[in-house]
Order: C-alpha cells, then structure tokens, then sequence
C-alpha cells in the first residue's frame, strides 16, 4: 500500500485486489498462478456493474498487481471458465519464495500490457465488439464523460 502502483490504482481496483486475496490458499495449497475469480463474481462482491469490475481487473493488471496466467475461456459445450491469475507479491508454486512484484518497478505513465476478454466471433456472424473492452469509448461516443 505504500507504493505509486498503490496509490495510483482507482477506488474499485483497490477494494477488488483483497478479493482477489481471499482465494489463494495460502503458502502449503499455493494456487497462485491459478487464482480464479470472474468479472460477474467481482462485481457482485463489490456491489458495482460488470463494466466497474473488469475496469478494476485492467487497472490492477496496468500497474502489476495482477497478471493473466490463462484468459477466460467458452468451452466446448457451453460452459465459460474464470481467468487464472497471478498474484505478483506472491511467489508461483515451484518457483522459490521470490515473488516477482512487478507493482514495485511501475512508473506513472508506465503502465504494463493489459490482456482484456477475446471477443467471441462464430463464423458467419458479422464481428461484434465485447462490450466490456470497449469501455471508454461506448462512454464517450454517447456524450458521457
């Protein structure tokens, strides 16, 4: 908490990363790399929309709290699975008590990659945009700054 990365995350991303906490097992069951939390279940725990929630995912990951280990995925018969993260002042399962904390190198305006939802495209289906990637913009295109 005493760090820019820190201070610079928003309200949201803030009150998400303790959730995000709350699923690792600790160090004797390390899941880390294979935390599991979905957008819809961070917005029902945080009493915000899904839009807030996956603003809170980017935000964490720009200023490297988080990294995406494996994206969300639709299966084959229908059924979504939650992206996998990585805690970064946690250390990965088999790779020594050295956690990476990226959070501890970010610069203002030095923000690292953001992975966001793939769009899912079926063929034959004109391309839509993920509603959820396109944040800023829907916000601006209708005026609403």
């Amino acid at each position: 908490m005493s760090t820019d990365a820190w201070r610079a995350l928003s309200p949201s991303a803030q009150a998400l990363y303790p959730w995000l906490k709350l699923e690792w097992r600790g160090p004797k069951a390390n899941n880390n790399g294979r935390i599991a939390l979905s957008v819809r279940q961070a917005a029902e725990r945080l009493g915000v929309g899904v839009n807030t929630a996956a603003r809170a995912f980017h935000d964490l990951q720009a200023k490297g709290f988080l990294v995406v280990k494996r994206p969300a995925q639709l299966g084959m018969k229908g059924q979504a699975t939650s992206p996998e993260f990585e805690l970064t002042e946690i250390a990965l399962p088999g790779q020594g008590a050295r956690p990476r904390r990226l959070y501890a190198d970010w610069k203002k305006g030095g923000d690292f990659p953001v992975q966001k939802a793939a769009v899912h495209n079926p063929r034959g289906v004109k391309q839509m945009q993920n509603p959820v990637i396109n944040l800023v913009t829907a916000r601006n295109q209708y005026g609403d700054v």
